[in-house]
Formats: structure tokens, sequence, C-alpha cells
């Protein structure tokens, strides 16, 4: 099976460095998903989520408020100004990941639809995960 090896990196750090089946990206004209053997591209991100397929099939999702990112046939890289992983072991840990995640959308945009909208997708994908 062909994989992608996606980094994603903030100032802080790294939050996510693994294989993947898939990612999909908040590009600044519009999310686009990213497959092995995906035509080479670097783009803005902006507010939204990434969505990860891992190689056992299971999803993680980061929040990420903008960034870059640079697409080849073989990886993705990520450089976000700031980004939370939504993932826990229980309902608790997951609703604190949550909040930091709006939390972080809301500092870094006033339009307080989109906020809601990224919210709300992040709380559906959180909860098909559990």
């Amino acid at each position: 099976m062909e994989t992608l090896k996606l980094d994603i990196v903030t100032p802080e750090g790294k939050i996510f460095s693994n294989n993947v089946k898939s990612v999909t990206l908040p590009g600044i004209e519009g999310e686009f998903g990213v497959l092995p053997g995906h035509i080479g591209v670097v783009t803005v991100l902006t507010t939204g989520v990434i969505e990860i397929e891992k190689e056992d099939s299971s999803k993680e999702i980061v929040a990420i408020n903008w960034g870059h990112a640079k697409v080849d046939e073989r990886s993705v890289d990520v450089l976000a100004e700031g980004a939370v992983d939504i993932s826990g072991n229980n309902e608790s840990e997951i609703a604190q990941a949550i909040q930091k995640a709006k939390k972080l959308l809301e500092e870094s945009t006033d339009n307080k639809v989109a906020v809601s909208m990224v919210v709300s997708h992040i709380e559906n994908v959180a909860k098909s995960a559990l």
C-alpha cells in the first residue's frame, strides 16, 4: 500500500509526523485531498481542519489557524502558525482539545460564522471517531 509522509509543524514544534493514506487540507481556494502520487504544489492554507486518514484507516484531525503546505508525490509538509491536535483517550480530553481549537480559531479571525462552521466540523468528525 502506498502512503504519504505527513509532517505538520508549528513554531512550537511538531504536531504530527507519520505515514498516512490520505490527507485533506483547508486550502485558500477550498479544501483539497492529497493521495500518494499527487502532483507537486505549494499553497496557502486557511483557518480550518486537516483531516488525516492513517495507515490503519483510523482518522485524526488537526485544527489550524493558517499556514502553508508543500505537496509532492510522496510527502506533505505543513507549516502552520498555530495548530491543535484533536485527539484524546476519552470524551473529556477531546472536549478540552476542541476548546483549545476554538480559542485558536477565534484568535485568528473575526469571522464568527467561519469559526462556528469549523468547530461544528471538528465536533462532527470527533464524535464519529469515538
